[in-house]
């Protein structure tokens, strides 16, 4: 005779259910993080109040759109920092496969400060742009364009920042991403 063993308790099932999440570590995350967030959930709640406006009352509200558009800017350029930080914007590493080390440090270096004086040109021409068409007025909302320039100053300035940081991270190390791509797995500086 064969024993049929006893099926398990419902506790002992249900323990297998279980799940120990991990801590949650908000210290990987920077200011740049935390404001490209902001803008975007900003940008979605205006995007789902235009679609709401528009389609649940048929009656749209005219400014959402370029608020909506002005909230995008914002955001690409505020979240741009987050790329230059993290050192993962597109990149052709062509050059780096088929140099020697010495030569591809220098080329490395050069890109480091060759990306750090155009971010840094961008701020200040969106400076001078600021000064001349900042007072400006929107088309539908009267606020002055100035605001949107703000933001993409600030992503430009927080992205010069950045590359200034992963530039320095570089040559302390003695190699970047694009002459040792296996980096880019490691935390931003």
């Amino acid at each position: 005779m064969v024993a049929v063993p006893e099926p398990p308790s419902v506790a002992a099932e249900a323990a297998h259910f279980e799940v120990h999440d991990a801590e949650v570590d908000l210290h990987a995350y920077r200011p740049e993080d935390w404001l490209a967030f902001a803008l975007f959930a900003l940008l979605g709640a205006t995007v789902f109040f235009q679609f709401f406006t528009r389609y649940a009352l048929n009656d749209s509200a005219s400014w959402t759109e370029e608020i909506a558009r002005y909230l995008l800017v914002a955001t690409v350029f505020v979240g741009a920092a987050i790329g230059v930080r993290k050192n993962n914007h597109i990149q052709v590493d062509f050059l780096y496969r088929v140099l020697p080390r010495r030569p591809m440090r220098v080329v490395a270096t050069v890109v480091d400060g060759l990306r750090i004086v155009f971010l840094g040109a961008c701020v200040v021409l969106t400076w001078q742009l600021i000064g001349r068409i900042g007072m400006s007025r929107m088309a539908v909302v009267d606020l002055p364009m100035g605001l949107v320039y703000g933001a993409v100053l600030l992503g430009f300035a927080a992205m010069t920042w950045r590359a200034i940081g992963v530039a320095r991270a570089n040559w302390k190390r003695g190699a970047s991403v694009l002459e040792q791509p296996e980096l880019g797995d490691g935390p931003a500086p």
